[in-house]
């Protein structure tokens, strides 16, 4: 496809464009981004891709109707088309009484995009990905009864969006990343067990060292070798930072402002009441300094800011865009999310649960029979009802102490029972968009042999 460069002049000149062609508003986003990737299995270099990538969304408003069109091409004439195929789309669209731009009092005015540091100057080259990927699986194979790798990869990219509406918004700002795993196995025949370790960072120096993340892969796979099933109970769960922040992930779901304005979430009638302990708060941080999910403005160029969704166990808001917020006779949470060719939607950005103050140590020497989690399979979670029920693997807890492995596991209960029985221990590490530390959860049912 031809690609002329995208400057926010062009974009506004496109905005005009549409405006001419009967639109009474319009937004439109510009993603651009490169990236570069290296996979290597048993000492041998297996993938080496680099991307390039644009794509254009224009999105038009003619009363209560609207309509959205992408485009990777952004020649004149390709503007031209696009304008036409949107605008002629809305007007045969079905009415939306709650869609529209932001009004100009709601958009972001002042932001310090510089100070969020979302992009690391430079690029990392081929060669320094390529030794991360080596040093990580040397250091993993290298670990007495490893048998086998799935192999390591490594990358890095970076990307520019740009977003103009005819509210008079119009900015841009640039992110990157940067990430490193590792898959390796132990055992043999029907007794092997695989398992993993993975590291992401902006800035490319925050990552881990790759033998230490090829080290931690090995021992966590030798530790799963000769699991056992166990017999169906009921005992606490403590949930490891790898699968803990599926908790706040469920969380985040049932709060979703379009899910509460259909009515369809468990938690639709639990706003300003508890439905967490009172030592747990959950925060939405769009701010975070080198965060994974940091930006200065949401979707629709409206002011974002750090937030506790939950504090001190009481729900505080809902997570919401323009759209969903008229529905609720509300105002954005500044939520909005949208690719090229979508909507604005609701999401969230660096989204964590507070840490507590037992360390993960503590936290399993007070649990005399019970299941630490690492890994979850599958998901069947009701979000109507909070009926939750997952299948699990990780350690038996006896004594205090991590026994042995387990797995064939199925972990049951309900989502406003777990959430008002968790316990957060204080190992908080931001690895991940959504993040959380050492959980506890009582009451949960283990179905087992």
């Amino acid at each position: 496809m031809p690609k002329t460069e995208m400057t926010l002049d062009r974009i506004n000149d496109l905005l005009a464009r549409a405006k001419k062609a009967g639109a009474d508003d319009a937004d439109a986003v510009y993603v651009e981004g490169t990236s570069l990737s290296v996979a290597q299995r048993l000492g041998k270099l297996e993938k080496l891709e680099r991307s390039e990538g644009a794509d254009l969304g224009l999105r038009v408003l003619i009363g209560k109707k609207q309509a959205v069109v992408s485009s990777s091409d952004t020649s004149d004439s390709a503007l031209d088309e696009l304008v036409e195929r949107c605008v002629a789309m809305a007007q045969n669209a079905l009415d939306d009484p709650f869609c529209g731009i932001a009004d100009p009092s709601e958009l972001a005015e002042t932001f310090d995009i510089d100070g969020l540091e979302l992009c690391e100057p430079g690029e990392v080259d081929q060669d320094k990905l390529i030794s991360w990927a080596t040093a990580c699986e040397e250091a993993a194979r290298s670990v007495e009864g490893i048998t086998n790798s799935e192999g390591a990869d490594a990358g890095w990219g970076r990307h520019q969006v740009t977003l103009a509406a005819t509210n008079g918004f119009a900015n841009s700002y640039a992110g990157s990343g940067s990430h490193i795993s590792v898959s390796v196995l132990a055992g043999t025949g029907t007794g092997m067990e695989r398992d993993y370790d993975y590291d992401s960072a902006v800035f490319s120096t925050d990552l881990r060292d790759p033998a230490d993340i090829g080290r931690m892969a090995a021992e966590k796979t030798l530790r799963r070798l000769n699991p056992r099933k166990i017999k169906s109970m009921q005992v606490p769960i403590i949930m490891d930072p790898r699968v803990s922040a599926s908790i706040v992930g469920h969380l985040s779901g049932a709060i979703n402002g379009s899910g509460i304005a259909r009515g369809t979430s468990f938690l639709i009638s639990m706003m300003d009441k508890e439905i967490f302990g009172p030592n747990i708060t959950i925060v939405d941080d769009p701010h975070r300094k080198r965060g994974l999910r940091s930006k200065p403005f949401d979707a629709e160029g409206v002011a974002n800011m750090k937030r506790n969704l939950v504090e001190n166990g009481i729900l505080k808001t809902w997570i919401m865009d323009l759209r969903s917020a008229r529905q609720l006779g509300l105002k954005s949470t500044g939520n909005a999310s949208r690719g090229a060719g979508s909507l604005p939607g609701p999401s969230t950005t660096n989204l964590y649960m507070e840490p507590g103050t037992i360390s993960p140590a503590d936290m399993i020497k007070d649990v005399k029979q019970g299941l630490y989690v690492t890994e979850m399979i599958g998901s069947s979670v009701n979000g109507v009802t909070g009926d939750y029920s997952r299948g699990a693997s990780g350690y038996w807890i006896e004594n205090g102490e991590l026994a042995y492995p387990v797995s064939e596991i199925t972990v049951a209960g309900n989502l406003k029972e777990m959430f008002k029985s968790v316990t957060p221990a204080n190992d908080l590490i931001f690895k991940y968009g959504t993040n959380a530390p050492t959980l506890r959860i009582d009451g949960l049912t283990i179905a087992g042999q």
